[in-house]
This record gives structure tokens, sequence and C-alpha cells, in this order.
């Protein structure tokens, strides 16, 4: 059992062993009043929390709860005052980011309003920097001059893209293609437990596009959401992303070298709302481009994917550029994201700007609003994480790095404990 009063006295390597216990059953204990709050658990399962309805009706005990986590953060600002080796000192930083997020997920539970910017600093270790419309202006200027002809730009976008749709009854055969690819190409670059693998299952109804769920053990359920048609492109970002070398990579890379070991029982439990999640997104999406450099992206999709979809790749360089100047709009949706959840923009205002300034249709636009309001500032760990994960590995492998070296960077960045403020 945690014991806040012998943390301050025991030999340093038990004492974070110890806060590293009390802050998982900390987070296990807030996650039983709040659903999806863990997004995965493996660690001793006599540590896990349910409470019965007679529990639950005595209402959430947010004062005991903080003085836990403040009793943890104490003993680890004494830690960091001692003499530590690098790893450790990264892991007491990494304890106490992802602590004050527990905090701030108990205060969010008792009833505290927060900002869209102070809440993604609280979670996430960030604030998102405010980002003009005319930087939009620019990117939607280009896609008028690459897409001309009649209508609204928003139209014959859709039009466009509708016929790079994947048929329903080739999705399997055509995401499992690109699973295979990325986890080929990932296995190439970084050495993953022998017994690594995972399940693909096809689910409706949900606020988000994929989703992984590690399970321990090296392995992964990945969810893909069919509420929308999924483009030719998807297949290759959500096998990435989700897979390889993304969250199932991060997950199993994290199990393996710091849970087992290092015997870190931290990385157990991952609470979703903590700065683990920009890490997580931001290495999962930069991943991509890691993966596929240049041109190969757009190679494999034209001569594999394509076929396998029964698309037609001729205009694949076309569909391409329109894909890449999409992805300069993201931060269009961080905009209407901090906006909406700071009641400065009604739902009707938010749509309206996202068909505006994202180009999303009328469907992808009001899912994007479902998910703000099931994940409010989340949205930043796609879209900023991905920006400060890229600055990082190009800073620390270097101007003109060799892909060896940046994968180098991108392996140490997966195993080892770090916080998003620590990466700027």
């Amino acid at each position: 059992m945690f014991c806040a009063s012998l943390l301050a006295t025991d030999a340093p390597d038990q004492a974070l062993d110890q806060a590293a216990e009390g802050y998982v059953r900390l987070a296990l204990e807030v996650g039983a009043y709040s659903p999806g709050y863990i997004d995965a658990y493996y660690g001793p399962k006599e540590w896990i929390v349910t409470h019965d309805d007679s529990v639950l009706r005595r209402g959430f005990p947010a004062t005991e709860l903080r003085k836990r986590a403040d009793a943890i953060v104490r003993s680890l600002d004494a830690a960091a005052r001692r003499s530590l080796p690098d790893k450790e000192r990264l892991r007491v930083e990494f304890l106490r980011k992802q602590l004050l997020a527990v905090k701030a997920q108990i205060d969010l539970i008792s009833g505290r309003k927060f900002t869209f910017d102070q809440e993604s600093k609280l979670f996430y270790d960030i604030v998102a920097p405010v980002y003009p419309k005319e930087e939009f202006e620019r990117t939607i200027a280009a896609l008028q001059a690459l897409l001309p002809g009649p209508g609204s730009l928003q139209e014959r976008l859709a039009s466009f893209r509708k016929k790079y749709v994947i048929p329903a009854e080739k999705l399997p055969a055509v995401f499992a293609t690109a699973l295979a690819e990325c986890r080929r190409r990932t296995l190439e670059r970084i050495a993953l437990p022998a017994n690594e693998s995972f399940k693909a299952e096809y689910v409706k109804d949900k606020p988000w596009g994929a989703y992984n769920w590690y399970k321990g053990n090296a392995f992964s359920v990945i969810e893909v959401n069919t509420d929308l048609p999924m483009q030719i492109d998807s297949a290759v970002r959500l096998a990435a992303h989700e897979g390889y070398p993304g969250h199932h990579v991060y997950n199993a890379l994290l199990e393996e070298k710091l849970t087992r070991g290092r015997g870190w029982v931290e990385f157990t439990v991952y609470p979703l709302f903590s700065p683990q999640s920009l890490i997580a997104e931001g290495t999962a999406n930069y991943g991509i481009d890691l993966l596929f450099p240049g041109q190969e992206r757009l190679e494999f999709e034209k001569k594999v994917l394509f076929p396998l979809a029964g698309l037609d790749p001729a205009a694949a360089d076309k569909y391409d550029r329109v894909r890449r100047l999409l992805g300069a709009l993201r931060h269009a949706e961080t905009e209407a994201a901090r906006a909406f959840l700071d009641k400065k923009m009604t739902r009707d205002e938010a749509l309206r700007w996202l068909e505006q300034y994202a180009l999303e249709g009328p469907e992808r636009a009001a899912k994007s609003i479902d998910f703000w309001n099931a994940y409010r500032s989340y949205v930043v760990n796609y879209t900023l994480g991905e920006d400060i994960v890229r600055a990082y590995v190009e800073k620390v492998a270097g101007s003109g790095a060799s892909p060896e070296l940046k994968w180098q960077v991108f392996h140490e960045l997966l195993t080892t404990p770090r916080t998003p403020s620590g990466l700027q």
C-alpha cells in the first residue's frame, strides 16, 4: 500500500517506485469516477478500482484525492533535488506532469471549469498558439487554383474526393494491406517484442475515426469507425497512426523497455487526459512521414492500394497534392474547437467555420464537434503534438540528417519518459 510518509526518507529508487505506485493507484481511483479516463491498464489486477452504486452515491472524494496527489508531488520534488541519472530525472518530471493532469481531472470532476488553453496546459503541458485566418486563406487559395470550375470550392472538393472513397466491401482488404506495409517498414527500423500482435475491428457510432485499445503483453485491438466513407489516403494514415509506428508500437515499447525492462510501474496505466497523450498522438502523426519519406507513400498507394480498392490511379498525383494542402488546414480545427469550447462560437458558427476554413463537409464537421464535446481540448495533441515532435526530432537529429538518424531519435523518444514542454 502506498504510504506518503515514507517517500521523503527512502532511498531515491525506492522512493520513486513508491511514488509511481501511488500515481497508478490514484489514476485508477479517479478513473472509477470518470468512465473513459483510463485508456489502458495492464498492471496488477488487484489494483483495479471498481465502486458499486452505494459508493458512487456518497459522492466524489475530491479533497482526499487531491491530498494524495499533493503528497506524491512533494515526494517527487524532493527526489528532483537529489543527484539522479538522466533517465531517472526524466522519470521524475514525467510523473510530476502526469500527476498535475490527474489533479486537473479531479478538479474537472468536481465541477471546476477551465478555458481551452487552461485545460490544454494542465492536461497536455502545452498551450496552442493562435493560428490566424490568413494562413488558412493562403492554403485555400492554392486549393482553388488546383480545383478550378463552377460551384463553391467545398462542392468541387467534395466531388473530387468522392472519386477516391474505398468501397465498403473492399475496406478490410485495403486496410489490412496498409497495416502490413506499415508493419514491414517499421520492423526494418525498430525491433519489436517477438510476441507483438494486433486485431483489427470495424465499428460504428463513435466520435473518432479510429482507436487503438492497448491490452498489454504487446497486443492491441485497432478499431476503425465506418460511420463515414473512408478516403483512400486514410488507409495508410490510420494504419500508421494506430498501429505501426504509432500507438501500438509506442505502447509495446513502453511495456518492453520501461515497465518490464526497468520495473517502472507508472507505464502500466495510461490516463487519456494527460501529457502522455501529446507524445503519443504527436509521434503517431509524425511517424507517418518518417515511415514513407518523400514520394514513397504516393507510390505505394498508386501501385498497391488504388488497384486493390478498384480506384483509378491516373489522378493519384493530383489527389496527393490536395491531401497535402488539406493537411496544412489542420490547425483550423484547433481554432474552431478553442472558440466553441470557450463559448465564443455557437455550434452553427463552428460548423460554418469548419466548412469555410477546414473545408470539412457537413457530416465530417458534425463529427468534429462530437469529438470536442467528448474529448474537449484533446484536439491539440494531434496538431500541435505533431509539430512539436517533428521539430524535436529534426532539431536533435540535425539539419540534413539521414533517415537512419531520425529513426534513432524517434525510437529514443518512444522509449524514454518525456513531457511535451521538455521537448521544446
